[in-house]
């Protein structure tokens, strides 16, 4: 059987705006929540998206509806709309009436073929999620015993050890928490909760007790995965009805390590979950070890009692490097790439790159890789040749809290207010302005500049950015109040 033109046409656009968006989102975010999304019809000039769950819905609802409906528009501007609606998989799909006669009988068979044809996945509904990349699916007697824990543990980086990470005042508490989790036999801290900003080195350290672990003690059942893939195998579990597998699974472990656990911040469902896993692991004197952006009592959009019973055992935090400590983490890595780098470069380095541990390792290898492919030595004035953006862009870097002085200064109001609650327009246009500022000037996080303004939601700050820019395209005397401010303090 041939499908209608118009069905054909629907399906096609469907394919490339599937494709559009998955090129937008990556590939972790695209499997994880809009592989499952398929076509289910028209109401009211609006296109009906089917999803499996009500917890999903919400998700892509609050997250991708927007871009969709800008894709569909773009592909057929007579498209009132998009509605996302829940369609469990143990339900048949409805047969589409009169007003919903976009799909045929025939949908599935064109699907798949357009699907193909322009690479992009399809899945209809009940059907299993898109396997798990060979990486992350092998096997390891090790960590799990079997495939199926396998699957939903991350594999862990080898060259993350214990000996390969670099120790300072700054982060000297956490790396012995962590050596002593890791050589202990039983949970000596429960939970082990590591915290610092982007790049200082809790992603290392959970590595090395992984590694440590699965070395001295192969026998101890480890699952390591972020918290965003933990709420993903959640709902997946919800999805096909395989609840008590997810439980089993993840109650069953010696080790749980969870990465960026403000994730799950707002997640209700999935909090529940997690508060339920961790007490359970406690309780059977299981450790847990997990790493966040910030401390337990200031996670953002997690429930009292999660706060609580995550600060329960030792909180360690890493705190922002130290010349010296920046100096020996150079030394250590020009040591390993067996290239010679003068003591003077390594000093300009880290007197000059001051934000994350990423960077200054991203641009020691950009030197050394200059020159070992160009063939010219190493100096002081290559180097500043070489990392001329870098280096110009963190010259130019700027407090939130002198940006707060200049922004209060110039509108006339107290430094005060940008941490207040007051929402007079007065006060709350120029806090809003300061959040922009942050956001442009700075490399700190939107929870990070949240915070610096009275605690506030990273989504606030994400408002604010919107606000300003928007003001920005419209009032030109207000464009210029901004541009003003950022010069100066760039200056």
């Amino acid at each position: 059987m041939v499908a209608g033109d118009g069905e054909a046409t629907v399906i096609e656009q469907w394919a490339r705006v599937r494709g559009k968006l998955r090129a937008e989102v990556g590939e972790a975010a695209y499997r994880s929540w809009l592989t499952p999304l398929t076509l289910a019809g028209a109401r009211n000039g609006k296109l009906r998206l089917a999803v499996p769950t009500r917890f999903m819905r919400d998700w892509v609802a609050s997250n991708y509806a927007a871009r969709l409906d800008a894709l569909w528009s773009e592909e057929d501007p007579s498209i009132a709309g998009i509605e996302i609606v829940v369609q469990p998989p143990s339900r048949p799909s409805p047969k589409p009436g009169a007003g919903e006669a976009l799909l045929g009988s025939c949908e599935q068979q064109v699907n798949e073929a357009v699907m193909a044809k322009v690479g992009v996945g399809s899945v209809t509904n009940g059907a299993k999620p898109a396997p798990q990349s060979s990486s992350s699916a092998q096997s390891s007697s090790s960590e799990g015993g079997g495939g199926s824990r396998e699957s939903i543990s991350a594999s862990l980086d080898p060259r993350l050890t214990f000996e390969n990470f670099v120790v300072g005042k700054p982060n000297e508490l956490a790396y012995a928490a962590a050596r002593r989790v890791a050589e202990a036999p039983t949970a000596p801290f429960n939970p082990l909760f590591l915290y610092g900003g982007v790049g200082l080195g809790k992603t290392h350290l959970m590595h090395a007790i992984g590694l440590h672990i699965k070395k001295q003690q192969p026998e101890r059942r480890i699952i390591y995965l972020s918290a965003e893939k933990f709420m993903y195998q959640f709902v997946r579990a919800l999805r096909t009805k395989d609840t008590m597998a997810f439980k089993e699974q993840f109650r069953s472990v010696d080790v749980l390590m969870i990465d960026d656990v403000q994730f799950i911040g707002g997640r209700e469902a999935t909090q529940e979950e997690f508060f339920h896993t961790f007490n359970a692991l406690v309780d059977q004197n299981r450790q847990v070890i997990i790493s966040a952006d910030k401390s337990p009592s200031d996670l953002e959009g997690v429930e009292e009692r999660m706060r609580s019973r995550l600060g329960w055992g030792l909180v360690a935090d890493i705190h922002p490097t130290t010349y010296e400590l920046r100096l020996g983490i150079l030394q250590a890595k020009a040591e390993q790439s067996a290239t010679e780098i003068p003591v003077k470069v390594l000093e300009f380095l880290a007197h000059k790159i001051t934000s994350n541990v990423r960077e200054l390792e991203g641009a020691l290898n950009r030197i050394v890789a200059h020159g070992t492919l160009v063939g010219r030595p190493i100096t002081l004035e290559t180097t500043q040749e070489v990392l001329h953006d870098l280096l110009r862009a963190n010259d130019r870097r700027v407090t939130i809290e002198e940006i707060q002085k200049r922004v209060s200064a110039h509108f006339n109001v107290r430094v005060a207010d940008m941490h207040s609650a007051r929402r007079a327009r007065a006060v709350a246009r120029p806090r809003q302005v300061a959040m922009y500022l942050s956001k442009q000037l700075t490399s700190r996080s939107l929870p990070e500049i949240g915070r610096k303004f009275g605690g506030r939601d990273h989504t606030t700050v994400m408002h604010a950015v919107r606000k300003v820019e928007e003001l920005k395209a419209t009032d030109s005397g207000f464009a210029e109040d901004v541009e003003l401010l950022r010069r100066m303090l760039e200056a």
